[in-house]
């Protein structure tokens, strides 16, 4: 008796087989249906949790060619058990680089405005920033833009990237963002009126952050709505700052601008 192939299926109609990839942690792929792109951070029974640049959380059933890895298709398997260890990453989400050296200084620079912002910045981008080699240094009001840029002479070898508070259509923010940005400079700005608001307030345990009436100092008001020392805002932004130990902490809105930045100055 002849033996025959139970599969039926005609050769030309049979999808071409695509390798299977063990879900291990950090490894960054993309869901077909949705396109959501993002680092495995959990592996379970039938589904993997993936984690998008902004700390955003999805969790997937682990269906054949479901995932693309480098733009190929692929099926997402389960990893063995005591497989690769979880790289150490930054505190800006990206891998740790163990024993790294600081790169010499470039002459591109990143300007924010604002001590506090600058803490900030160093807080979360710190480490990246010192292996890129990136000095950050603080504006003492946006109004000193257009001298600062002015001294600095922006090139194709020195590019400025500037990050502002408030940078909202029709301010004086924008008005002045306008004057100074070139194909050398980079101007870009978050919605809040300070850059304690990038903060998210569960990070601070406080149900959202309040409202200051116009006319009122921002940061004495909200301490005072809040029941927080409003006669000392720099000693309360450095219990704020201690709260921040990731990305994780900040809002998309100031995630997004300063990697925009970083790319911008290093760029070449």
């Amino acid at each position: 008796m002849r033996s025959y192939d139970p599969d039926l299926t005609p050769p030309w109609k049979k999808r071409a087989p695509v390798p299977e990839v063990p879900a291990d942690p950090d490894l960054v792929v993309e869901e077909v249906s949705t396109g959501f792109c993002g680092a495995v951070i959990r592996c379970e029974a039938g589904t993997v949790t993936l984690e998008d640049r902004f700390g955003k959380h999805r969790v997937f059933p682990l269906e054949p060619r479901g995932f693309l890895l480098e733009g190929r298709v692929v099926t997402l398997v389960r990893p063995a058990s005591g497989g690769p260890a979880r790289p150490a990453r930054t505190a800006s989400g990206s891998i740790a680089v163990p024993g790294a050296r600081a790169r010499v200084a470039r002459t591109s620079r990143i300007y924010v405005e604002g001590r506090h912002d600058a803490e900030l910045v160093e807080r979360v981008w710190g480490d990246d920033l010192r292996i890129e080699g990136v000095v950050v240094e603080y504006l003492e009001g946006v109004d000193r833009l257009p001298e600062i840029v002015a001294d600095f002479a922006p090139g194709p070898d020195a590019r400025l990237g500037v990050l502002v508070d408030h940078l909202v259509p029709g301010s004086k923010e924008s008005r002045i963002a306008a004057e100074v940005t070139s194909e050398h400079v980079l101007v870009v700005g978050h919605p809040y009126i300070d850059v304690w608001q990038a903060v998210k307030p569960s990070v601070l345990g406080i149900p959202a952050w309040p409202e200051v009436p116009r006319g009122q100092d921002w940061k004495t008001g909200t301490c005072r709505a809040l029941g927080w020392p409003a006669e000392n805002t720099g000693a309360v932004w450095q219990a704020i700052l201690k709260r921040v130990t990731s990305y994780k902490d900040l809002e998309p809105a100031l995630l997004g601008r300063v990697e925009e930045l970083i790319d911008f100055v290093t760029a070449g």
